[in-house]
């Protein structure tokens, strides 16, 4: 077998990995890259292999760093399977309509107002090619070996990352590979843990926390507090969260909270439509994660579901104190770039980033203390108090990784450590070498290795 590493290598995004076999053609994942301007510029690049001579597309997860490419490369030839898991499947319809629709009227707003240097400023692909796709979808059960021929199998295992999220388990006879996707957390206020992995020969791994712990406040405490701060100011808490996953934790949050009357009555806005059909499938999904039933319906009750561009422009214009979730996480697009636009310039109100800022990012600058802020083409004065906790990360960090790990039962021929910025993907090679003597290496962007 041959593995070629065309994304998600130096980066935390566009995660994509070709692997061939004398008969095979297999890719896992197909995520779009984000963040610096150099990294989005590959998705407009010609992908290093025929999408038509590609036999099957595996995906470990819904997020758009690995799904995100997909329509494209439907859009570009692909006719083969695509396999995932259910919840996965319902995920991809959600996010991916999301991300075509997006583009679209991010390339409209462009040549409205003349911001873009490309005229006419246009999308990566349409609401009507992501929809094209989920004609090849295949959604399969979690645990159970299927069948690619020429004795080629692979199952998908529950990663514990968000609904749906996989670790993909390959083999050919001879050669075994697991691919980590995203690892989810062994405490997660949400999701069950990750299963336990006894034997791999390759394992390709994600190293997004690579150099850091997680700090262990609880993250009940963290989001009362903040609340009660930007409250007692009389503003207005925005919440730039990712639709899947770290929404639920929130609203969930949000929901004992009130129970417990630890918050004040201040309005609850969701401003995401797909953070709302989102929400809705957690119901569908309760194996996958420790929530009872009447949580979840707790957990859908507590906000109020923007639905209407009308109703999230009307949230700008409101100043009395409420929380906003809204999506991006990372504040690259999406309805949140309008609420940031209307409360960062006021110290009372509170922007509060709850996840992995990659860099490039409006988040990653305004985590990292930017005085000032790019949006629509305009600049805006960073005023409001900007917060970043990690407690709410759904990804496992180096010391969970290391627990994770020690399920092995025998030293892998090799790890390959991707979906990390550089430092971090570096630090945990030497983490793992210092802990099992594990064979590591960080592979560079088209890098390929043969596997033995």
């Amino acid at each position: 077998m041959d593995l070629q590493f065309l994304g998600a290598a130096g980066t935390v995004t566009g995660s994509k990995y070709l692997l061939t076999t004398p008969h095979k053609k297999i890719l896992v994942d197909c995520g779009l890259f984000q963040g610096l301007k150099n990294l989005r510029l590959r998705n407009w690049e010609a992908l290093p292999f025929y999408p038509n001579k590609i036999d099957a597309l595996l995906v470990t997860h819904a997020h758009i760093d690995h799904t995100g490419y997909i329509p494209l490369l439907v859009k570009q030839g692909f006719r083969g399977p695509i396999y995932c898991s259910e919840a996965t499947f319902e995920l991809c319809k959600i996010l991916l309509r999301d991300s075509g629709m997006l583009q679209e009227e991010e390339a409209a707003f462009a040549n409205k107002y003349g911001f873009s240097k490309h005229n006419p400023a246009l999308p990566l692909y349409t609401l009507k090619d992501a929809e094209a796709s989920f004609n090849y979808f295949h959604p399969l059960p979690f645990n159970t070996p299927f069948d690619l021929g020429t004795n080629i199998h692979f199952s998908f295992l529950p990663a514990g990352h968000i609904l749906g999220a996989s670790f993909i388990r390959l083999t050919d006879g001879k050669i075994s590979l697991l691919f980590s996707g995203d690892i989810g957390r062994f405490h997660d206020v949400i999701m069950n843990p990750p299963t336990p992995v006894t034997q791999a020969d390759y394992l390709v791994l994600e190293s997004t926390y690579g150099d850091r712990k997680h700090s262990e406040d609880d993250p009940k405490e963290i989001i009362r507090n903040v609340v009660l701060q930007t409250t007692k100011q009389g503003g207005t808490l925005v919440i730039p969260s990712f639709a899947v996953g770290r929404a639920q934790t929130i609203l969930y949050l949000l929901s004992l909270l009130r129970q417990e009357k630890a918050i004040p009555p201040i309005p609850i806005y969701v401003d995401s439509p797909m953070s709302t059909n989102v929400t809705k499938l957690y119901c569908q999904f309760s194996q996958e994660h420790n929530l009872p039933h009447d949580r979840c319906i707790d957990m859908c009750k507590i906000a109020h579901f923007v639905n209407t561009p009308q109703e999230s422009k009307e949230l700008d214009l409101n100043m009395a104190p409420k929380i906003i979730i809204t999506a991006s996480g990372m504040a690259t697009g999406g309805r949140v770039l309008h609420h940031l636009k209307a409360f960062i310039g006021d110290p009372k109100n509170t922007i509060f980033f709850i996840g992995f800022q990659a860099a490039g990012t409006r988040g990653a600058s305004l985590v990292g203390g930017a005085k000032e802020i790019k949006i629509h083409g305009q600049y805006f004065s960073v005023k409001a108090k900007i917060i970043h906790g990690d407690s709410f990360s759904a990804h496992a960090d180096y010391t969970e990784i290391l627990t994770w790990l020690k399920n092995l039962k025998s030293p892998p021929k090799e790890i390959f450590l991707t979906h990390g910025e550089p430092t971090q993907s570096d630090a945990l090679r030497l983490r793992i070498q210092d802990a099992f003597k594990f064979n590591c290496i960080v592979p560079e962007y088209l890098q390929t290795f043969n596997l033995k």
